[in-house]
């Protein structure tokens, strides 16, 4: 799905959640509350041409691996590029995911998080040298054996505990 010019972020009080309306009475409701979320998306509701830009990039990218359906890649890039534009800095939750410890780097944004429960997929939405944004890609991911991770909510993790994901494994169990 291409980028509009007339897509709008909204707040949506009765839900507490940033919404993107699409148009034609389609809008995608975000995991984001209102208070996970910097004042400039109330002085700035239209999409923008960064915002755009980034959600045509991450769009394309996702649609390559041939993994998931179009209207799932354009789920992934809005959810990724709200919480690129406009979450708050947050602080890394690293211990709840094990250290990754193998030899092969990682070189794609669709990577993989261990923790104590499970094995889940995330996309990384901004990379720093020392930390990365990532949201979830799994339905839900358990942290540990009391929080939770909606899918599409952000959490941000050093990079040394980024996992390589093998898509070729994902393609073959998903055909």
């Amino acid at each position: 799905m291409q980028a509009s010019k007339e897509w709008q972020w909204q707040l949506c009080s009765q839900r507490n959640r940033l919404l993107v309306d699409l148009g034609e009475d389609l809008s995608l409701c975000t995991p984001f509350r209102q208070r996970q979320l910097t004042q400039d998306i109330t002085y700035s509701p239209n999409f923008s041409l960064n915002e755009a830009g980034y959600y045509q990039n991450v769009f394309a990218y996702l649609c390559k691996f041939a993994v998931w359906s179009e209207a799932q890649c354009c789920q992934i890039a809005l959810n990724a590029t709200a919480a690129k534009f406009y979450l708050l800095p947050v602080q890394a939750k690293s211990w709840f995911f094990q250290t990754y410890v193998g030899g092969e780097p990682c070189t794609e944004a669709i990577i993989s998080l261990h923790s104590k429960n499970q094995v889940g997929e995330f996309f990384i939405v901004e990379y720093c040298a020392e930390s990365s944004l990532c949201i979830n890609l799994t339905d839900s991911f358990k942290l540990d054996d009391h929080l939770t991770l909606e899918q599409f909510q952000a959490i941000k993790v050093l990079n040394d505990r980024i996992h390589p994901l093998v898509i070729a494994d994902k393609i073959i169990k998903s055909a």
